[in-house]
């Protein structure tokens, strides 16, 4: 299972609700990783999107206190054993975590690929996505070259979880 996501240098993911800075070559990269696969976010990502609408051409699952909650052909579950559940229907290469910060965190112990966006900037901030870097538990085994957009500089990232020793 995979999780995506762009940080700044302290992990920070965003504030108020909001991305902390919209990059077009981080978001075509979103789109050609997740296109035609099964995203997984929560009800509060859902409602950063432009018209509040599920994405096109992927699967959308949407965790939700709520379980009457509707969002266009979006599946709704209402816990972690239901979403865990829906999930063991497809293949899990193709399902992408996609935030918000309480799903990252309730859904990293089953994921063992994370694409991140390293944003080599500090931003005010309100959500974090847990520091791969400090964990021991994840090494990068991709690191794209720096990438520039106006004054800003990023690099796309791949962490694997480390294979257990036994």
């Amino acid at each position: 299972m995979n999780m995506i996501v762009a940080v700044d240098k302290n992990w920070a993911i965003g504030n108020k609700g909001s991305l902390l800075v919209r990059i077009p070559a981080d978001h075509k990269m979103f789109r050609s990783e997740t296109m035609g696969k099964v995203v997984v976010l929560g009800r509060k990502t859902l409602e950063t999107f432009p018209h509040q609408e599920p994405l096109e051409g992927r699967t959308n699952i949407i965790l939700s206190h709520n379980k009457h909650y509707k969002a266009g052909d979006a599946i709704v579950v209402a816990s972690l054993e239901e979403l865990i559940m829906k999930l063991r229907d497809y293949d899990d290469k193709d399902i992408y975590i996609i935030g918000g910060a309480s799903v990252y965190e309730l859904m990293l112990p089953y994921v063992d690929t994370v694409h991140v966006t390293k944003i080599d900037h500090e931003y005010e901030a309100d959500a974090f996505f847990p520091n791969l870097d400090a964990s021991g538990e994840w090494e990068i085994t991709a690191d794209s070259d720096e990438q520039v957009y106006f004054d800003l500089t990023y690099r796309f990232l791949r962490y694997q979880r480390k294979k257990s020793q036994s």
